[in-house]
């Protein structure tokens, strides 16, 4: 597992105040909303809020391209990559 992918993990757990779950519990590859982690809207919300103020990122509030960056861990993982360099 990639320093990234943990810290996104981390995130998550503490952004979302997730208790019972730990990072190894959650696959890279598997949606993170839905019949995944099962977070919803709000979750979305509080999620992207976190990952901006630890990874300096922006989500655009209406794009479509939301929905391909939140699929999972792996694709949060190449959007931050993506956005740090630049991309």
């Amino acid at each position: 597992m990639t320093d990234l992918k943990v810290q996104i993990k981390e995130l998550i757990i503490s952004a979302l105040e997730l208790e019972d779950i730990k990072p190894e519990d959650i696959a890279d590859s598997e949606p993170i909303f839905g019949e995944g982690l099962g977070l919803d809207s709000i979750d979305a919300l509080e999620l992207g809020v976190a990952l901006k103020k630890k990874f300096g990122i922006k989500f655009a509030a209406e794009s479509e391209d939301n929905k391909k960056h939140f699929a999972s861990v792996d694709a949060l993982a190449a959007y931050i990559t993506g956005e740090r360099s630049g991309l």
